[in-house]
Parts: structure tokens; sequence; C-alpha cells
């Protein structure tokens, strides 16, 4: 075997000599450390008392070295027996160490139960304590741990970690995470979306309802139900505010103090533990973060905020619950939140006073709240009043829905075209020229009938002397030619672009035929 602090190789047929060498000239604490590792894994812990009473002889107890022995004299009786008594007293102080270190060490089993709506961030929140940046959600029943370790006695353990889904189909999976066994060792915690601040108290009431349906349906014994509750409530009455100078380590285990029976416990007020589930509760609000969208795009005051964490509040109230505002996004409270849930879980001392001036930063631990602390928050309440209902109140915003416009089918074209016609004719002409075409008693102008009954331009308007000749009166041409053919009845004109075409292929004849005509005009 190898020695545990010096590496050298002992003996394995003489433990008590050598554990005496091995503890020669150390610390009592240091000697306990070495003696457990050494008689780590060789039996119990009867090996070890009988190991110490063996220690506690003549010539081990006075951790001679391997081999040597001194020959006492009566002279030297009374002296041996006083280093017989200090001897003994060493390793008396070493087994009490040994033992009590392992009674201190962390308890396994302890489980966190995480309730609430999809989408509020149970997952995200989870992950993040146990250290995980990315974390993939899951369905149904989700697994998690997070690694708890106690630097001042150097141990370390595993707290179990269940996400119930969103949907309350999956509310009969919880047998498999609360049990009566391990109900006990469990603690319950609701997650709220601030991000959707109407949905809060709908969220809380309606989880703590199935807590409280599967916990019924345990069939605890109602002895252990009733230590179990009253457990909860002296919890909760003999919480003590932390002192501002108070500098302990949060890892170090909180002790278990001796004067308890002297302690004055106030009696609960009148909404206080109403609905005592026999385990303890934490409320988290997530994404905290959003306050700030809330003033802007919903027009939330603090009169609002305030209104939310006093009914919030008044919940924790009832079920004797902690409460505190996370963000994750801001790394808000993260570390705080860890610290409480060790503290609740495995009694590590905790030093963190109640925080309630920030309204996005709120920390209110179990025990800490009365009625006449949330009544500080009614004073600041202008349009708001404190019996008003959660839903009146914080309602759900209205969503306008997209306007969808009727899809309108576009008529033919020479359909339009006669209708721009019809409407042309009706409009009184208005002077634009002084040398126009001769107009009809009606005020508008007529094209000649054709035998076929079509109106059609059969020829461009006389071009005055103020008119432009040459290529802009053939252009002239060419756009009559254009709407002559689109007023004629087709059966079906197919191809525009064809007789775009034709119609330019002929410029020198539509040129012609508007000089004979100012040339007629002029005679």
């Amino acid at each position: 075997m190898t020695c545990p602090t010096s590496g050298d190789v002992i003996s394995k047929t003489s433990p008590e000599v050598t554990c005496s060498a091995l503890v020669m000239g150390m610390t009592s604490r240091d000697a306990a450390a070495t003696v457990s590792s050494f008689l780590q894994g060789r039996g119990p812990a009867g090996r070890l008392t009988s190991l110490i009473r063996v220690l506690g002889r003549g010539s081990v107890a006075k951790m001679a070295p391997v081999g040597e022995r001194k020959v006492l004299g009566g002279a030297a009786e009374g002296q041996e027996a006083a280093e017989e008594d200090e001897g003994h007293n060493l390793w008396t102080s070493i087994l009490s160490e040994v033992s009590t270190r392992s009674r201190s060490k962390l308890p396994t089993g302890k489980n966190i139960l995480v309730l609430g709506e999809d989408g509020s961030g149970k997952t995200t929140l989870m992950a993040k304590l146990q250290g995980a940046e990315h974390y993939k959600k899951g369905r149904g029943l989700e697994y998690l741990y997070l690694n708890i370790h106690d630097e001042d006695r150097d141990d370390h353990t595993r707290c179990n970690v269940w996400i119930l889904d969103g949907e309350l189909y999956h509310k009969g999976l919880l047998k498999f995470a609360v049990s009566a066994d391990n109900l006990n060792n469990t603690l319950a915690v609701f997650v709220a979306d601030m991000a959707r601040p109407w949905t809060i108290m709908d969220s809380l009431q309606k989880w703590a309802s199935v807590l409280q349906e599967h916990i019924d349906k345990l069939k605890v014994p109602p002895e252990e139900m009733r230590e179990l509750e009253q457990k909860l409530v002296k919890e909760f009455q003999e919480y003590v505010e932390p002192e501002e100078g108070s500098h302990g380590s949060p890892q170090r285990r909180a002790p278990v103090s001796g004067q308890e029976d002297e302690e004055v416990v106030l009696p609960l007020g009148e909404n206080v533990l109403t609905h005592n589930l026999g385990i303890p509760v934490l409320v988290v609000c997530t994404k905290c973060d959003a306050v700030s969208v809330l003033e802007k795009e919903h027009d939330y005051r603090d009169e609002h905020f305030d209104f939310i964490q006093s009914h919030i509040r008044r919940f924790c109230l009832q079920y004797g619950a902690a409460l505190i505002y996370t963000s994750i996004k801001e790394e808000k409270n993260i570390d705080l939140l860890y610290k409480y849930l060790v503290h609740k879980m495995y009694d590590f001392q905790f030093t963190t006073p109640a925080l309630v001036v920030e309204k996005d930063a709120v920390f209110i631990p179990a025990g800490w709240d009365k009625d006449k602390k949330i009544a500080i928050l009614h004073e600041n309440f202008a349009t708001v009043k404190q019996d008003d209902t959660y839903e009146d109140i914080i309602g759900k915003p209205l969503v306008k829905k997209p306007v969808h416009d009727k899809e309108v089918a576009a008529e033919d074209e020479q359909v339009f075209l006669m209708k721009q016609q019809s409407l042309l004719a009706k409009q009184p002409a208005t002077p634009s020229r002084p040398a126009d075409s001769p107009r009809q008693p009606g005020g508008s102008p007529r094209t000649p009938r054709q035998p076929g009954g079509t109106n059609m331009v059969t020829a461009v308007p006389p071009i005055t002397s103020g008119t432009p000749k040459g290529p802009a009166a053939a252009n002239e041409g060419v756009l009559a030619n254009f709407f002559n053919s689109l007023l004629r009845q087709k059966p079906v004109l197919t191809d525009v672009q064809a007789e775009l075409d034709r119609m330019s292929r002929k410029p020198d004849s539509v040129v012609a035929t508007n000089n004979s005509s100012a040339t007629e005009n002029e005679a």
C-alpha cells in the first residue's frame, strides 16, 4: 500500500505501526485526514475504533518509529502514564473529527422540480445554472443535474433537476420525478415569464394546483405530511435577516444554533401559508430585461410593475415561497439564484438580504415578506387600486390583424377602352388649340362613323402653323393609327407587338398622308 501523504510503500500486515508512522509529527486535523484516507475501503467504522484503541497502547501511543522500543524503568512510570493519557486524547480527537467528517458529507437524492409555461425559459435557466451555454430543449419530462461543491470540506454531489413540459397532458409524468419517498428532499420552482406579464398569475395558480393534486395522489402518511408542513412553518417563522456586516463564505454550511429555544417565534399572518404543500417553493420570474420593452411598446409605468409585484408576493405568502427576478440576457441574479437553491437544499450559509429597490431585480427570501411590507407598494398607485383584479389592469394587448385586400379581377382591355371612350364622349369640351377639328353641338369631338358602325380616327387633326412638322408629325400619325387599331372591333387581339411592328414599318405612307391633309386644309 502507498502512503497517501509521502507516496512511500507501507506494510499491510501491521496497520497499527504503519498509522503511527504516518501521523507522527502531524496535527490532529492532518492526522485525521491521513487516517481517513488510509482506512478508506478497508472495512466498517468499527475497525477504525479498534485501531485507535491499539494505538493508545504504550509503544505505539508514543508514536515511536518502526522497530524502536524504549525500556522504561520504575522511575519513569509516572512520565509514561502521562504520555499515554496524552496519546489517548490525541487519538480520541482524531476519531471525533473523522466521524464528524463522515456525518457532514453532502446528502444525495435532492430534487428540484421546475414547472411553468412553454417559452417561459425553464430549460434555458436550469442549463445556465448547470454551466451549459447551449442546451437543446426536450419534450415531456427533462432531466438535468447541478454540480454541488462544498469548498470548505472538499465534497461533491449532484442535485437532480426535473423540468416538466408546459402542456398539461404531460402532468402524468410527475410520478417519475416526485414520489412519496423523495418528497422531503424536493424543492418546487414555479417559472413565470415577465415578457408576458398578463399570463403570470394564471400560470402560477395552474401549476400550483397541478403540484397540489400530484402530492395528494402520493398518499403520504398523515403523520409524515404533518411533519413536513410543520417544518416549513418553522423555517418560515425562524427566518432572520442576514447582518449587513456578515461576510461568511456562502459555501460554508450554517452551524446548528444551540439557542433555538430562547428565540421568540412570531405567529403566522392571516394570509401566510394558507396553501402548505409541505415542500419549499421558489417563484422565479424570467426575462426581466423585457421591462424596458413593456414601457416603450405597451406604456407600462412603475405603478404597473408594482401592481404585478404585489400580486406575485401575495401568492408567495400563501405558499410560503421565495421570489426572485432573473434575466439571462443581462446576467442578472443568476448567481444569486444558484446560491439560494444550494442554501435551501443543502443548508449552506446565505448572506444576501432581501432586494426590493430595483423593479427588475427583486429578491425576497421565504419568511421575510409580510402584508405590511407589500402595502408599501400600494403607496405608489395613482391610476390603479390594490383591490383591482389582475386581469383588468394587466390585460393581454390587442393584436391588430392584417387586413387582406380582396382580389380584383382585371377586365378585358377592349371593354375598358370602350368604357373610357364613352366617358370621354360625355365630358364637356375643353378648348386646347385655336384650330381644332369641328365639334358637335354636344361639345365633345366626334369621329366620322364608318359603315361598319365603329368609330375610328381616319385622319390626324390639321396641323396649324404653330405645330412642329417633319418627324414629330410622323410620330403623331403612328400614335393615331395605333389607337385606331385598338378601337377596331376584332375577335381577339393575339399579338400586340406584331401589330405595332406592322404599323411602324409604314412611316413614309403616314407622313405622305399627313402632308396631303395639311395641303388640303391650307387650300
